[in-house]
């Protein structure tokens, strides 16, 4: 399994960075497709490995919202989740099935919100000015927080740290995740001539590490709660998209409002 993770980790990643280096269509083309991936992957889990006609609205809204930066400025994401809100209750509404109505309502909102309106934020970021950079900063420190956890908690970790929700990770591995996400996120940040000093850098390098790690413990979460072991088989040695991306689902958005904070983000075209 460790082999299948280095190897399928060999081929993305520089794939992956060459995506984000050019900019779009292709980093909107790849969002869209872990999107939809993502989102058939919850309601499949969600629906007992059968996806409901309804479903398929959350997938279509969870895309619209993933793209949403890129609209005009009239159309924005608290009009697409209004509407999102109203047609889905009315779906439900008319639907001969009246027994289960309210919680097959209560899913689909909750993945269009867990999926699409985070995910959103990757292309928020995106947008901005030194977006390139910001992408490749955040998402590479999650990559090496997820890899100096997996690692660290494999050698030396003894004490759980959430042993109801997922028993293989342990404070050390945690911990392990936290030093290399900051060491890694400062070094990234020098390199890439982001308008930060150390401290800052050592500061979000840390509130990455815990954004992913929380992800990491929500998707755990839901797996639990649904009765699977993977979210999918797509990915040899991680299993599926939600596998794969759960740390950084809370990132971009946080690190989207850390930047907006700090007050160096200005819109650019790219």
């Amino acid at each position: 399994m460790l082999r299948q993770r280095i190897i399928s980790a060999a081929i993305g990643l520089p794939i992956f960075i060459v995506v984000i280096w050019f900019g779009n269509p292709w980093f909107t083309l790849v969002m869209v497709i872990i999107a939809t991936l993502g989102s058939i992957e919850f309601y499949r889990i969600t629906s007992h490995n059968k996806i409901r006609p309804v479903a398929y609205f959350g997938i279509v809204v969870t895309l619209i919202l993933t793209v949403s930066p890129y609209y005009p400025g009239f159309i924005t994401k608290p009009l697409i989740l209004t509407g999102a809100i109203l047609v889905s209750l009315i779906w439900i509404l008319f639907q001969p099935q009246k027994e289960g109505g309210f919680n097959s309502w209560a899913w689909i909102m909750a993945g269009i919100l867990y999926l699409g309106w985070t995910l959103s934020y990757w292309p928020e970021l995106r947008s901005i000015e030194h977006g390139r950079e910001w992408i490749l900063w955040s998402m590479l420190t999650v990559m090496v927080s997820d890899t100096s956890a997996f690692f660290i908690g494999k050698k030396w970790g003894k004490h759980y740290m959430a042993p109801t929700i997922s028993p293989k990770k342990t404070w050390e591995g945690g911990i392990g995740g936290l030093l290399g996400s900051i060491i890694v996120s400062i070094i990234l940040g020098i390199s890439l001539s982001l308008p930060l000093n150390y401290w800052s850098l050592a500061l979000l390098g840390c509130i990455i590490s815990i954004s992913a790690q929380l992800g990491d413990l929500v998707e755990s979460l839901l797996k639990r709660n649904t009765g699977v072991k993977d979210s999918g088989k797509l990915i040899p040695g991680h299993g599926g998209i939600l596998d794969r991306i759960d740390g950084f689902i809370f990132t971009g958005a946080i690190i989207y409002y850390c930047v907006s904070f700090i007050g160096i983000q200005k819109k650019c075209v790219g």
